[in-house]
């Protein structure tokens, strides 16, 4: 008897996207699109843009007393937001 590497699908296309240099895309795309999810609803409602530069998450606040709040919960962010996606894909957050 002779025993198969069996793997999982998932496993498979991750590795595949890897190879192909679309797996950190991938990650940034579901990152950008966890910020309401993570932020919350109220803070999503006042948010215009968020992008990803430099492994830095840049987001637009209407609010400038909103964004001195999310200033200072900025590092707990980041790990909410990396934790989401299960890697490191951003290491600050800009608010403009």
């Amino acid at each position: 008897m002779f025993r198969r590497d069996v793997q999982s699908i998932k496993d498979l296309v991750m590795r595949n996207l890897r190879v192909q240099g679309l797996e950190t895309p991938l990650l940034q795309k579901r990152l950008v699109e966890a910020w309401p999810l993570v932020a919350g609803e109220a803070i999503a409602r006042y948010t215009t843009q968020v992008t990803i530069y430099n492994q830095t998450l840049y987001v637009k606040i209407s609010v400038p007393a909103l964004r001195q709040n999310l200033s200072m919960q900025r590092q707990e962010l980041v790990k909410k937001l990396n934790d989401y996606v299960h890697s490191q894909i951003i290491t600050d957050i800009r608010f403009n």
